[in-house]
């Protein structure tokens, strides 16, 4: 069942000023078991696309980078990760890619969708990768933006990871997202763009306190926790993910490095193309977005 919504009720309602308020992409929600939902937003007409966010972002992420030029083409259902931006899912359970990926594709199951194509960026390609070898007979294909495809040591590990222990984590995320996190986040979210700066729209537009609130930083400790385990599991199954699959990466990214993670999973997909796109760095669906639908339309005429 889904209704629509403008804003959450009670505890999960993020405390937004009036200016930022309108930042805020006006969401329906898909009601799952055991307390979860996907909040969601679509736009556009055509196949059905599933775009999935990454690390430090909700919907709007996408919505203000290849959404447009995608929604040209396709009817696209842009989510917000499960505990992230309005979804929710459960303290302490539920952050691994592979229960994500579950949980969107119960949402999907549930809104009718046909055979979509998944897109995801970085942490979101990563879930994207995971629905596919889950349930491949059910979507068109995989395009991952900028994908983690493997385990290793990361900055989120160090930063966010002591927030998610179950005792004092939730104490810890409201101290530091009332001191320290005003700087360190900022930081991060420029830090993404690099080496280009961050688009204007996206610094006027996108909501920072919705997907930098103490809850949300929570849920990125959660999700980095679980990190290992989730791709160690994928990267098991990348020779059996059988659906026409694209990455994308960018040569000079910063945050994901291209060739140990998405050329090296491309290597491992079968028929899987990957496509390396000078100069673009980890946000590269910001900044080439007509390189995104090149990927989306080719993987739908492959299906």
């Amino acid at each position: 069942m889904s209704v629509v919504v403008e804003t959450l009720p009670g505890p999960t309602r993020p405390a937004q000023e009036p200016a930022a308020e309108a930042r805020i992409v006006p969401r329906r929600i898909v009601s799952l078991a055991d307390d979860r939902m996907i909040a969601y937003a679509e736009t556009g007409t055509g196949p059905d696309l599933v775009a999935i966010h990454g690390t430090l972002m909700c919907l709007e992420d996408v919505w203000l980078g290849p959404v447009p030029a995608l929604a040209e083409h396709f009817r696209v259902i842009a989510v917000d990760r499960p505990g992230h931006g309005f979804s929710r899912r459960p303290r302490g359970g539920a952050a691994d890619i592979w229960d994500q990926a579950a949980s969107i594709r119960q949402a999907v199951r549930n809104l009718g969708l046909q055979r979509p194509v998944i897109v995801g960026h970085s942490f979101g390609a990563a879930v994207a990768l995971a629905y596919g070898m889950l349930h491949p007979e059910e979507i068109a294909g995989i395009v991952a933006l900028a994908p983690i495809c493997f385990p290793e040591l990361r900055l989120e590990h160090v930063l966010f990871g002591p927030r998610a222990l179950p005792f004092g984590g939730d104490a810890l995320s409201a101290l530091l997202g009332a001191s320290s996190d005003r700087a360190l986040l900022p930081l991060l979210w420029n830090a993404m763009f690099l080496p280009e700066a961050m688009p204007p729209r996206f610094a006027r537009d996108f909501p920072f306190d919705l997907a930098g609130r103490p809850a949300q930083i929570t849920a990125e400790g959660e999700d980095a926790g679980w990190l290992w385990p989730g791709l160690t599991r994928s990267a098991l199954g990348y020779p059996s993910l059988r659906r026409p699959t694209r990455i994308l990466g960018g040569s000079a990214d910063l945050v994901v490095n291209t060739a140990l993670h998405g050329q090296r999973a491309a290597s491992l997909i079968p028929g899987a193309r990957f496509e390396r796109l000078p100069g673009a760095g980890h946000m590269l669906h910001h900044l080439q977005p007509d390189a995104v639908v090149r990927a989306a339309l080719a993987v739908r005429s492959e299906a």
